[in-house]
C-alpha cells in the first residue's frame, strides 16, 4: 500500500524508523497521560487548554460580526484607537477554539495595543481541511480593507495554530499582491506542520500543555494529503520577503520554542525587521497567565509593537463603523 503523502514527505525528511515510530501513533496521549483516540477526544483537550485563559477585561465588548464572507467576533475596548484594528487567528490545532474560546487572551492584547481586534471564524479540520483556512484568512483581510480600514492600520496576530495561520494567511496576502498591513505578531506559533524542530523532543517534558502526538494528530486531520513542509501549511519554511515588521514571543520550556526560531531565520534571510524573544522557563502561551511577571511584560512589548507600527494610521483615522 502507497504510504499517504504526508508520511511520504516525513520519510524522506527523517528516515522509515522516525516515520514508522510516528504511524504508530493512531492514538494520542494528553501530558498527564490520558488516551485521546479521537477528534472530540483532541478536542476536550484543547478546550481544557483553553479555560487557562480566565475572563476578559471588565472593559472589553464582544460583537458578532462579517468581513465580506468570512463571520467572526469584534472585541471593542475604550482605549482602541480608530482605525487600528487586529486580525486575529485563534489557536485550537486547526481542529478546534473559535471567538468566544479565546475571548480573554484576543481581549487582553487588543486592551495593550489600544486596538480592535476582529477574530476570524475560519473553517476547521477534520470537516474543512488544508488550505479552507488560509482562504478564509485572506477573504477575511480583504473584507477588512472593504470597511475602509487602512493596511497601515492593520497588524494580524495569533496564538499557536492561529500564529502560524497568521504567517500562513500574510504570505497568501503579498503572493496575491494585495496592500501588506502594519505587523504581525505571534505567540507561540506552530509554524512547521512536519515537526521537524527540535525542541519537540527536547522539551517534551517540560510542557504541560502540548504533546509531540497531539500535534502529530492534528496535522494529519488539517492535511489530510497535503506536505507538511508546504508554505502555506508550513511558514517556518517560507520565502518572508517583503513581509513587514514582526514580532514573535514563546516560552523556552515549551515544543514549539523551536517554529518561532525558524521564523525569526526566515525573516532574517530575507532581512525583514524581525524581533523573537524567548522567555526564559516559561511555556506555551503563558500569557494567559497575568500572575506571571512574564506575562505582562510580554503582553505589553506586544502591545507596543502594534501601536508602534500602526501610530500613523490611527492619527489620520476616522471611526469607521463596524
Amino acid at each position: 500500500m502507497r504510504a499517504p503523502a504526508f508520511l511520504r514527505s516525513l520519510i524522506l525528511r527523517y528516515g522509515a524508523e522516525f516515520v514508522r515510530f510516528a504511524a504508530m501513533a493512531l492514538w494520542t496521549r494528553t501530558p498527564a497521560g490520558a488516551v485521546v483516540s479521537d477528534i472530540e477526544q483532541l478536542r476536550a483537550h484543547f478546550t481544557a487548554l483553553f479555560a487557562r485563559f480566565g475572563e476578559p477585561p471588565a472593559q472589553a465588548q464582544f460583537i458578532q460580526g462579517q468581513l465580506g464572507p468570512i463571520s467572526g467576533e469584534w472585541t471593542r475596548h475604550p482605549k482602541a484607537a480608530p482605525g487600528r484594528v487586529i486580525l486575529y487567528f485563534h489557536g485550537g490545532g486547526y481542529i478546534a477554539g473559535s471567538p468566544e474560546t479565546h475571548r480573554a487572551l484576543i481581549a487582553k492584547l487588543a486592551e495593550a495595543g489600544e486596538a480592535s481586534a476582529f477574530a476570524v471564524r475560519y473553517r476547521l479540520a477534520p470537516e474543512c481541511v488544508y488550505p479552507a483556512a488560509v482562504r478564509d484568512g485572506i477573504d477575511a483581510y480583504r473584507g477588512l480593507l472593504g470597511t475602509g480600514i487602512q493596511p497601515g492600520g492593520v497588524v494580524l496576530a495569533g496564538d499557536g495554530s492561529g500564529g502560524g495561520l497568521a504567517f500562513s494567511v500574510l504570505l497568501a496576502i503579498r503572493n496575491a499582491g494585495l496592500p501588506m498591513p502594519a505587523g504581525i505578531v505571534a505567540m507561540s506559533p506552530w509554524a512547521d506542520l512536519s515537526l521537524s524542530g527540535w525542541s519537540l523532543l527536547q522539551n517534551q517534558k517540560n510542557d504541560s500543555a502540548m504533546h509531540w502526538e497531539i500535534l502529530f494528530q492534528c496535522a494529519r486531520h488539517y492535511l489530510r494529503k497535503s506536505n507538511p513542509s508546504d508554505a502555506y501549511a508550513s511558514p517556518a519554511f517560507a520565502n518572508l520577503k517583503d513581509f513587514p515588521p514582526i514580532m514573535v514571543h514563546a516560552g523556552s520550556t515549551e515544543i514549539l520554542r523551536d517554529d518561532a526560531s525558524k521564523l525569526g531565520d526566515r525573516a532574517a534571510d530575507s532581512a525583514t525587521p524581525v524581533s523573537v524573544e524567548i522567555y526564559d522557563g516559561m511555556g506555551h502561551l503563558f500569557q494567559a497567565d497575568l500572575r506571571a511577571n512574564e506575562a505582562k511584560v510580554s503582553l505589553a512589548r506586544l502591545g507596543q509593537f502594534i501601536r508602534a507600527k500602526t501610530g500613523a494610521a490611527a492619527a489620520q483615522a476616522e471611526k469607521v463603523p463596524v
